[in-house]
């Protein structure tokens, strides 16, 4: 994009696609990371809170929500942990997103009737689809630690 006429004020939108076509999305991308591990940690609490948290790994993605925003928030006001702390905090919600998204598909096996009574288990036991949300989240934490950091 080239820049403005001398004088002529760019615009927030305008400076915010100019960082995305240039790679440099870092420090936004990790707010984003925060609130989303935020929320999404939230919710898994609630979810997880109605199962009774009957397996201890539920207790897992709850906790690594914080870890998450705190890394994310780091990573807006440091650069170096923007490139340490976000992506170890990340790699560790991607992978237990997997994890849960395998723990789920175990308990639609483990309903009456198992994968043979596919479509009701799906819809009456653990949302098959759930673990690979908080999954997205660590994934924008993973790329915003190999973007470059906008000004």
């Amino acid at each position: 994009m080239k820049n403005p006429p001398e004088g002529e004020v760019i615009h927030l939108v305008d400076r915010m696609v100019r960082n995305v076509k240039t790679g440099r999305f870092e420090r936004s991308l990790s707010g984003l990371t925060a609130a989303g591990a935020l929320v999404t940690a939230a919710e898994i609490y609630f979810e997880h809170d109605k199962a009774s948290f009957g397996n201890k790994w539920m207790w897992v993605p709850v906790a690594l929500g914080p870890v998450g925003a705190a890394a994310g928030i780091a990573g807006i006001f440091s650069r170096r942990m923007a490139k340490t702390a976000l992506p170890i905090a990340s790699a560790a919600i991607v992978a237990n997103g997997l994890q849960g998204t395998y723990l789920h598909a175990r308990g639609i096996a483990q309903k009456p009737g198992g994968f043979s009574n596919l479509r009701y288990n799906i819809e009456m036991g653990p949302p098959l689809l759930a673990p690979l949300l908080v999954t997205f989240v660590g994934g924008m934490g993973l790329l915003a630690s190999v973007l470059r950091r906008e000004r």
